[in-house]
């Protein structure tokens, strides 16, 4: 049978655990819907970067004037940097053609310690039925569930993100994790009431405080993409829509 564990801070992946097994990695809060929506808007490549050093280096090699560098560090604008964190700075008049390097504190550097995984996917909640549906057709005999996290620690929305996708994968037939069971649970708890689910956990609230609630609506908005982005080589490939 088909198996599905969750780990649910980038510190506890696992490069050996990995090879052979597909990797969903998930920060919904904000760089993997960020980064779906980026390839959904025409973004020609985008490459994610495991810290600052590594996002200057990816700069220098890929320089060219149709190159951005979005994202932010500690929650920070990053001094030099094109773009923000946001999914609505990246416009598909400002993007469509463009290559992106691309820093965020968790999110980014989640993706790349996966990158070993047969197949590297990325999450939010706008995509995760259409992940569930390419997880299912994609013949892995094990996935991981990849929350980014914080510091180490669980983030609410990215285990909701995990348990839509857990709960599509379950009632195929796939075996869950106690993990995978708690955050489908979860899930199943918020359905149809996501945006206000979003707004409980720490980041929500930052959101909510600072007049972002329209950014909550728009990573909250399940099912929203069909878009499937995957991570090939070091930068994103888009499977399909």
């Amino acid at each position: 049978m088909n198996r599905v564990y969750l780990w649910t801070a980038k510190e506890q992946i696992d490069p050996d655990r990995l090879r052979g097994a597909g990797a969903v990695v998930m920060d919904v809060l904000l760089a993997t819907t960020t980064m779906i929506t980026m390839m959904e808007r025409g973004a020609r490549r985008v490459f994610p970067a495991r810290d600052l050093a590594d996002a200057l280096e990816l700069k220098r090699t890929w320089m060219s004037p149709r190159l951005l560098t979005g994202g932010e560090e500690d929650g920070r604008e990053v001094p030099g940097f094109d773009l923000g964190p946001f999914p609505e700075e990246y416009t598909e008049e400002g993007i469509a053609g463009r290559d992106v390097v691309f820093l965020t504190t968790n999110g980014t550097p989640a993706l790349r310690r996966a990158e070993g995984a047969e197949r590297v996917l990325l999450a939010s909640l706008r995509n995760a039925p259409a992940v569930a549906k390419y997880v299912q057709e994609a013949n892995l005999a094990v996935v991981y569930l990849i929350c980014a996290g914080s510091k180490g620690r669980q983030s609410l929305e990215d285990a909701l993100c995990a348990g839509v996708i857990a709960d599509r994968l379950g009632t195929a037939g796939w075996e869950l994790d106690d993990g995978a069971i708690l955050a489908r649970d979860a899930a199943r708890m918020h359905d149809g009431r996501m945006v206000e689910a979003l707004s409980l956990g720490r980041v929500g609230r930052w959101f909510t405080s600072v007049g972002r609630r329209h950014t909550l609506e728009f990573a909250g908005a399940v099912g929203a993409s069909t878009a499937v982005v995957g991570l090939e080589d070091g930068r994103l490939r888009l499977f399909g829509t």
